[in-house]
């Protein structure tokens, strides 16, 4: 039996255990004038952005904040090079605007420039086709905090870039986009969101929609960890559930004004010193591109794919099919091969894009669509991560004509993410933090630019317990008291909470975690109430996990990788699979 857990002290905005109780009670009492069902960037934007109109909110996610797209990324924040191709210059200036937002006012602590090299492979006409390109990229989202191209010779770019091949390129175009932990990025705007007012609650599966006559008032919902059953009702209930869009439709009886398909996007991790370069890359390849993506100081994301995925939307399955694409693309411009012995890391997320357009996937259009479904119903589908604000503030206003009160415009342009306002003055102050905590300061940055200013917070966690500052065994890039962290204000409610999103341990080690499982168990486990047969599960329960996407990853097909994948033991112990109606 699960114990009551020890209270922590509970900074601002935070999600921890006794947050979870009393918004359980919250949501079974309160009206509501807004219910947001989905914890991926564009439900908690959209949570964000109602609650900071004065709107009381409530936010419901059946697993965990990101896990689904949001976590799966390619981890940057972007207006997206390839979409100029394709004539989508109002969603690229779209997205270059709010790139430029999260650089310098929503989110400086966890969005970043990056450069990249474009490497050109055709003489005569390329140069100039790319240059204008990314002229356009440059100036079409009124950037002003990343540098512009720059040109350069092979021998000038081999010398940025020295593990490409001579031969797979003539020379190149150096421009700059911006990276993100996506997965901590989306747990951030939850965390706003519910500074602002916002009931935010996850492991909190809707199962049913609530109506009178023909207006839908309300959600049903089941607790996924203890299957209690509750009622949320609101004036508007907004669907921001992306490849699950079409199963939350059905439930409520409605038909769509628009139908969600999914395409898998998979990337590989390899450690930096496989590749020697400078910079990040971009490729083309036949049907899209290819970005080699530095991630931290030790790794590289190299992605990715683009293929239909019909089958399991919880856990979408690598193939090695899959895995062989990526390492064959990215082969062929490098000096030294990758072989399957050097990845430590395979992940596949599903983009939500709106069906109809094309039969081929990455043609799909990244606009989004908003529709009303029924009185009291809206949903929001489609788009891309990186205009997650401008689709709240879209699916927000179109909720307006169900709220009985005058809804104020958006604001959300003018409000930082947590730990954003401080965040440069900390930086300034790396060394002093250092010392006053007895923590060396390449730790302090590393924790900057993931908490931002709350990095006090995280510290203050370890006071009169420096073992707590310690690194995590088999995990040294993060301390013990991150782990902490985690279960005590950051929503994790799960060891894959803590490895696979909070941390990117799941990722980044060989051992994909499992190594520091039990370490990590019960460091939290005082947070969560844990006994040592909780404990025990949850390191099982993990490791299962691991063993099972390791294995679907040798699989030559999606449906015998899909069926190992979901042999694995789910967690949230009372979630519903599929949903029921």
């Amino acid at each position: 039996m699960t114990k009551k857990p020890e209270p922590q002290y509970q900074p601002t905005g935070a999600l921890g255990p006794a947050q979870r109780e009393a918004a359980w009670d919250r949501l079974g009492k309160d009206q509501f004038d807004v219910v947001v069902v989905g914890g991926g960037v564009v439900g908690a934007g959209i949570a964000l952005d109602a609650a900071t109109r004065g709107l009381d909110v409530a936010l419901i996610e059946a697993r965990d904040l990101a896990s689904g797209t949001s976590s799966r990324s390619s981890k940057m924040f972007h207006g997206g090079l390839r979409y100029l191709e394709q004539l989508e210059f109002g969603l690229v200036r779209e997205a270059l605007r709010e790139r430029e937002l999260a650089l310098t006012t929503l989110a400086p602590h966890l969005v970043k420039p990056l450069r990249f090299l474009y490497p050109l492979t055709h003489r005569v006409w390329e140069r100039p086709y790319v240059a204008s390109g990314i002229m356009l990229y440059d100036t079409l989202g009124g950037a002003k905090s990343v540098p512009g191209q720059h040109h350069l010779t092979r021998s000038a770019a081999l010398r940025l870039a020295p593990g490409l091949r001579r031969n797979a390129l003539i020379g190149g175009v150096t421009y700059y986009d911006t990276v993100v932990d996506d997965a901590r990025h989306t747990m951030t705007v939850a965390r706003t969101a519910a500074h602002y007012g916002a009931v935010v609650r996850t492991s909190t599966q809707v199962v049913g929609f609530l109506r009178e006559a023909d207006r839908v008032v309300g959600v049903q919902i089941r607790d996924s960890e203890d299957g209690r059953r509750g009622e949320v009702r609101g004036s508007v209930v907004i669907n921001a559930t992306g490849v699950w869009t079409d199963e939350i439709q059905r439930m409520a009886q409605q038909r769509g004004r628009f139908h969600v398909r999914a395409s898998k996007g998979v990337h590989i991790v390899v450690p930096r010193d496989r590749i020697a370069s400078d910079t990040a890359i971009i490729l083309r390849t036949p049907t899209s591109v290819l970005f080699v993506i530095p991630w931290n100081t030790s790794h590289w994301i190299i992605g990715t794919t683009d293929t239909d995925w019909n089958l399991d939307l919880a856990h979408p399955a690598a193939t090695k099919a899959d895995i062989d694409y990526l390492l064959e693309k990215v082969n062929e411009v490098l000096v030294t091969p990758l072989t399957a012995d050097d990845i430590q890391g395979v992940y596949a997320g599903l983009r939500p894009l709106l069906a109809g357009e094309s039969d081929e996937t990455s043609k799909l259009s990244r606009e989004h669509a908003v529709a009303r479904i029924a009185p009291g119903l809206i949903a929001i589908a489609g788009g891309k991560y990186t205009t997650y604000r401008v689709m709240a503030e879209d699916a927000v206003d179109a909720a307006a004509g169900d709220i009985p009160q005058r809804v104020s415009p958006s604001i959300t342009e003018k409000v930082p993410l947590l730990g954003a306002d401080g965040y440069f003055a900390l930086l300034n102050q790396t060394p002093q933090l250092a010392q006053a905590y007895g923590v060396h300061p390449y730790r302090i940055e590393h924790l900057l630019n993931r908490y931002g200013a709350l990095v006090t917070d995280v510290l203050d966690l370890a006071e009169g317990k420096p073992e707590l500052l310690q690194p995590i065994g088999a995990a040294p890039s993060y301390l013990r008291v991150e782990a902490i962290y985690a279960a005590a204000a950051e929503g994790a409610l799960h060891l894959d909470d803590i490895l696979a999103r909070r941390t990117r341990i799941s990722i980044e080690y060989a051992h994909r975690g499992t190594d520091c499982a039990e370490e990590v168990a019960r460091l939290v486990a005082p947070v969560l109430g844990w006994e040592d047969p909780d404990v025990k599960r949850e390191v099982e329960t993990y490791r299962a996990r691991v063993e099972a996407e390791k294995l679907s990853q040798t699989q030559p097909d999606d449906v015998s990788a899909d069926a190992l994948r979901l042999a694995a033991p789910e967690p949230r112990a009372q979630i519903l699979e599929p949903i029921e109606g």
